[in-house]
C-alpha cells in the first residue's frame, strides 16, 4: 500500500506559510501604490489645464492609431504561440520587411498616373505587395528555421528565433543600406476631418479603419472557415488533429503566412504614419507588439487586438496624463517606460492578461 506523503512540519512549514502572506502583502502594496500614483497624477493633469480638450482628443486618436498597428503585429505572436507554444522573436523583422517593401513599391508607383488619379487603388496595390512579401518571409522562416526544430526543447527554437531576427535585420541592412527611407507623400491623406467632435488626421483614420477591417476579417477567418477550424484543432492537440486527417505541417505554415501578412499590413500603416523606415524599424515595434500580446493574453486573438489598443493608448496618454501631473521632467521621453510599466501593472493585477491566455479547452 502506497504511503501518503506527509506535509512538512516544523520550521520549514512555518517558513513556507510565512512567505505566502509576505508575497501577497507586497503585491497588494504595489497595487495600491500604483493606483494612488495614477489617480494623483491624472487628477493633477486634468485640473491643471496644461492641455486643451482638443489636445487630449488628439492624444486619444493617435493612441488608437498606434495601438492598431501594435495589434496587427501582435496577432502574429499570438497565433504562433497558440499553435507551437513558442515566441517567434523574428516577427518584428517580418514587420520591418513589410514596411521596407511598402517604401520601395510606393516610391515606384508615386510617379505613375495610378498614384495621382486613384491613390487609394495605388495604396491597395502597395498593401497587397507588403502582405505578400511578409507572408513569404514568414513562410521561409517556418520552413527553414523552425520546422526542423519542431519537437525539440523550447529553448532551441527560442534561440533560433533570436538568431533569425538578427539575420533578417542585417541582411536588409546589407542589401538596402542603413539609411532612413522616407515614404513618398500621399496628398489624399493630408489634412484632417471631424468625426463626432474629434479632429482626426486622415492618415490616422485610414490606419484605424484598415486595422479594424483586417482584425475582423481575421477573426471570422479563424472562427468560421475550414482552414480556421484546422488551425484551432492543431492548437488544441496536434496528434489528435493529425489523426482526424488535418495536414498539421500545412496548417502551421498557414498560421505563419497569415501572421506574416498581418505584420506586412502593419508595416505599410507604420510607414504611412511615421513616414520613414530603416533596417532597425522592426525592433521596438516588435517588442511592443509582443508586450501587447502578453498584455491582452498570449495566444488569444482578441486579446492581441485589445492589448495593442490598450498599449498604444497608454503610451500616448500616459506621459501627459500621469507623469506630467507628478511634475516629472521630460515626461514624453519616458513613453516607453510608461508602456512597459503598464504591462507590469496589468500582470500584477491579472497575471494571464486582460482577456486571459487561451489554453486547453478554451482553444477548441
Amino acid at each position: 500500500m502506497a504511503e501518503t506523503p506527509l506535509a512538512p512540519k516544523g520550521p520549514l512549514a512555518a517558513r513556507r506559510v510565512l512567505q505566502l502572506p509576505l508575497v501577497d502583502g507586497f503585491l497588494w502594496v504595489v497595487r495600491i501604490s500604483a493606483v494612488v500614483v495614477i489617480v494623483v497624477g491624472a487628477y493633477n493633469s486634468l485640473t491643471s489645464g496644461r492641455l486643451s480638450g482638443q489636445q487630449w482628443r488628439d492624444l486619444i486618436v493617435f493612441g488608437i492609431a498606434q495601438g492598431s498597428i501594435y495589434g496587427l503585429i501582435a496577432l502574429g505572436y499570438s497565433m504562433v504561440y497558440g499553435v507551437l507554444r513558442f515566441i517567434n522573436f523574428a516577427h518584428g523583422e517580418v514587420f520591418m520587411i513589410g514596411a521596407m517593401t511598402g517604401y520601395y513599391v510606393s516610391s515606384a508607383l508615386s510617379g505613375t498616373a495610378l498614384w495621382r488619379s486613384a491613390p487609394f487603388a495605388g495604396l491597395f496595390v502597395v498593401l497587397l505587395c507588403c502582405m505578400t512579401m511578409s507572408a513569404l518571409v514568414a513562410l521561409g522562416l517556418e520552413r527553414i528555421a523552425y520546422r526542423p526544430l519542431r519537437g525539440k526543447p523550447r529553448l532551441i527554437p527560442f534561440i533560433t528565433a533570436i538568431g533569425a531576427s538578427f539575420f533578417l535585420q542585417y541582411t536588409v541592412a546589407t542589401l538596402f543600406g542603413v539609411d532612413v527611407k522616407a515614404y513618398p507623400a500621399v496628398p489624399v491623406l493630408d489634412g484632417s476631418i471631424s468625426v463626432g467632435g474629434f479632429r482626426i488626421l486622415r492618415v490616422h483614420l485610414l490606419v484605424i479603419v484598415a486595422a479594424v477591417v483586417m482584425m475582423i476579417a481575421l477573426y471570422f477567418y479563424i472562427e468560421k472557415t475550414r482552414a480556421g477550424r484546422a488551425m484551432r484543432a492543431v492548437a488544441e492537440d496536434q496528434e489528435t488533429a493529425r489523426l482526424m486527417g488535418i495536414d498539421v505541417d500545412r496548417t502551421i505554415a498557414r498560421v505563419f503566412a497569415v501572421g506574416g501578412a498581418m505584420a506586412g499590413a502593419a508595416g505599410l500603416l507604420f510607414g504611412l504614419v511615421f513616414q520613414n523606415v530603416n533596417f532597425f524599424s522592426g525592433f521596438l515595434p516588435g517588442i511592443k507588439a509582443f508586450t501587447s500580446a502578453v498584455l491582452g493574453g498570449i495566444g488569444n486573438i482578441l486579446g492581441a487586438m485589445v492589448g495593442g489598443l490598450t498599449l498604444g493608448s497608454v503610451e500616448s496618454l500616459g506621459p501627459s496624463l500621469v507623469l506630467s501631473g507628478l511634475d516629472i521632467p521630460a515626461a514624453h521621453q519616458l513613453k516607453d517606460v510608461v508602456a512597459f510599466s503598464a504591462l507590469v501593472l496589468v500582470l500584477i493585477f491579472r497575471p494571464t492578461g486582460i482577456l486571459g491566455e487561451r489554453v486547453g479547452g478554451e482553444r477548441g
